[in-house]
């Protein structure tokens, strides 16, 4: 038996799963994105007449082709947990099954920076002054990203006291629903002192507040993401790394790809069991599992060359011991 509802109860239903989530401690924005899409396409589809769920929810997770199959899964799932949250007070509702849109591999490949392409987009970050943005601050944002597997934008929402350079660690405050604590090193360390005092004369001259971020334009006023992405994008495609238009190419976010897979790659030379070490850098990036970690391991040539040498030796070793 289909469950059917109006567009009406169903806003007011997905109003209180927001609120519900929110709650838990869960921004949730992409979430309430997702959400917002998947009401209007009722509306529009339905108009305020009852809406069969079962339809509603095939029709919209199918309803384009070509989108990638990451997307597709992520938006699906959002509504699946809001037809789970109906379940509470309707034991019948509609819950749609996994199979309307499975979550398929991602066919997408990261760009790696090599250790030189990282060297030359923070020299690039250094030399680089702007009407806001400036070298110093470029500089120690790029290296923060690099140094710490940071996602951009929870190094832009930084916050002073999340600065704790005495203890030598990063607090990462609330991103995809939990907080995490980063030990760095001290080269990192003396990068980010060095920025504090630039900081500090930046807002004694500008006469601004501080916005108790710790990255702040040339004015004093705190960093939009939007800006220093804009930014970053524009030191690679300087530097060839990325073509002079479109969305191809290396992107900011590729720097947290090199650091996961820089550190899986020194773990391999330094002899380490990798799959061992798997779950510390999971925790360090914040990922919700080893999933989204394993994927780097196939990440690049000279990490499945390591891998291969080291499996042929331990073949090597069962078979003197055999």
């Amino acid at each position: 038996m289909s469950t059917k509802v109006t567009a009406a109860i169903l806003a007011s239903d997905a109003a209180q799963f927001l609120a519900f989530k929110r709650a838990m401690g869960v921004g949730y924005q992409s979430g309430e994105f997702a959400l917002k899409r998947f009401l209007n396409f009722v509306s529009e589809q339905y108009g305020e007449g009852p809406v069969p769920l079962n339809e509603a929810v095939t029709r919209w997770a199918t309803r384009l082709g070509g989108r990638k199959p990451v997307t597709v899964a992520n938006q699906f799932g959002v509504v699946r947990q809001l037809c789970l949250f109906r379940r509470r007070s309707d034991p019948h509702g509609f819950v749609p099954e996994h199979a309307v849109a499975p979550v398929k591999e991602s066919v997408f490949v990261p760009y790696i920076f090599s250790h030189e392409e990282v060297l030359a987009v923070v020299g690039a970050a250094t030399r680089h002054e702007g009407c806001s943005m400036w070298g110093v601050m470029l500089r120690c944002l790029t290296l923060v990203l690099y140094c710490t597997g940071m996602r951009l934008g929870e190094a832009i929402r930084l916050q002073m006291i999340d600065v704790d350079l005495r203890h030598a660690v990063l607090t990462v405050q609330r991103s995809k629903g939990r907080s995490r604590i980063l030990a760095i090193r001290d080269d990192l360390v003396a990068e980010i002192r060095q920025y504090l005092r630039q900081r500090g004369a930046i807002l004694e001259a500008s006469g601004a507040d501080d916005p108790k971020t710790l990255f702040i334009r040339r004015d004093g006023s705190a960093l939009p993401i939007g800006a220093i992405s804009t930014a970053l994008r524009g030191l690679l495609r300087g530097l060839g790394l990325k073509p002079p238009s479109g969305r191809s190419g290396a992107r900011p976010y590729e720097l947290r790809h090199a650091f996961a897979v820089h550190r899986l790659t020194a773990w391999a030379l330094e002899g380490a069991d990798v799959h061992a070490k798997l779950p510390w850098l999971s925790a360090y990036l914040g990922h919700q599992n080893l999933l989204g970690t394993e994927v780097y391991l196939k990440a690049t040539p000279q990490l499945l060359l390591l891998a291969s040498q080291r499996f042929e030796q331990h073949s090597r070793h069962r078979r003197r011991l055999s």
